[in-house]
């Protein structure tokens, strides 16, 4: 187990043209399941190459526990890692395939044999023990990766990457559920790469959102939720995503299409940008006076709450009401943006309101 610290690392393919991942400072502290969440090509492998050993990044360095090990290989760094596809050596059988790293690395037979036990019973994998590989489906052949990845004592971290791209649903949410149980009972360093929020936030403690080779923010799921430190944040984040609106100052608040939301600090000069969740919107089929009027274009519902698409003062967004809300398309809908609940935005970044009323 180690402590993972990226400082001032950003990686050019191209001799310095253009930078796949540029002004990171990261820390994944000893024993904690993180995660890297972005669209793809934002970075998050490159990333993951560059903790590895696969990759020496173009600037900055790689420490591991405080030591700079930058110019070491992977095997030097003892960091495992499971890839998108699983790799597995098909002829061999399952525990085979599982004592293969310790084999390597002239482990006595009876301490493989008893880390390869505990492996599988882990992983669920000592039904398969004596079959070959090349007879199991992809998530048992994943799990093998998995299991070669945490059958050395000596490991530092697990980089995952992407690990159930080819996995179908339903075993999907069983192998995170088994990562889940994997890290708390041996406490090691894990890094998850993903595009799916749903995959990092129910398996992360810490989750790292990147964009555009950029890392926009870190924190815990509900701080990325609750309050998103960049509009790209709060758009991935949630299903639907942020409402987002073009802001310009005024003297009781910030002017978003034709309408005035009433704020009581609003940072100066330009850029702005409004967001508000659509499930903290708060709305009514009774008018009030200095709400927008909004009219209903479309209603469905997602799980148990009524998603409403809505249009008004020059604005469309969407809310989200209880699926018992008699709502339908066509109806006027009132709304209005909660103070607590509504976030600014300048230069891409939460707003700071020293420069404020």
């Amino acid at each position: 187990m180690a402590t993972i610290e990226l400082v001032d690392v950003a990686h050019s393919y191209d001799g310095g043209k253009s930078y796949a991942v540029q002004d990171i400072n990261l820390t994944w502290n000893d024993g904690v399941a993180s995660a890297l969440l972005g669209p793809s090509g934002c970075g998050k492998t490159t990333l993951l190459k560059i903790i590895s050993g696969l990759l020496k990044p173009s600037d900055g360095k790689v420490l591991l526990d405080g030591e700079d090990v930058t110019a070491l290989s992977p095997r030097e760094r003892n960091v495992a890692q499971v890839f998108q596809f699983p790799v597995v050596y098909e002829t061999l059988n399952v525990y085979n395939n599982l004592a293969f790293p310790l084999r390597n690395r002239k482990v006595p037979e009876d301490e493989i044999d008893e880390r390869v036990t505990r492996v599988a019973e882990i992983l669920e994998l000592t039904p398969h023990l004596k079959r070959r590989a090349a007879r199991l489906g992809a998530a048992e052949k994943q799990r093998i990766s998995m299991g070669r990845g945490i059958v050395r004592a000596d490991t530092t971290a697990v980089l995952f990457d992407e690990p159930l791209t080819v996995i179908d649903p339903h075993q999907k949410w069983h192998l995170r559920r088994k990562l889940k149980e994997l890290h708390k009972e041996l406490g090691l360093t894990m890094i998850y790469v993903t595009h799916d929020q749903q995959e990092a936030l129910t398996f992360a403690e810490q989750v790292t959102v990147m964009n555009m080779g950029e890392a926009l923010q870190t924190g815990k799921p509900q701080d990325l939720h609750h309050r998103p430190e960049a509009p790209f944040v709060g758009y991935f984040i949630g299903s639907p995503g942020m409402n987002l609106f073009d802001a310009t100052p005024e003297a009781q608040g910030v002017r978003v299409g034709d309408y005035i939301v009433p704020l009581s600090q609003v940072p100066q000069g330009d850029n702005l940008q409004l967001g508000i969740r659509p499930e903290y919107v708060e709305a009514s089929m009774d008018a009030h006076d200095g709400w927008l009027e909004a009219r209903v274009n479309r209603a469905s519902l997602t799980g148990n709450a009524l998603m409403a698409e809505v249009s008004g003062a020059g604005l469309n967004f969407k809310v989200i009401v209880p699926e018992n809300s008699p709502l339908r398309s066509g109806d006027t809908l009132y709304v209005r943006f909660p103070e607590e609940n509504t976030m600014l935005y300048q230069h891409g970044k939460l707003a700071t309101m020293e420069a404020a009323a």
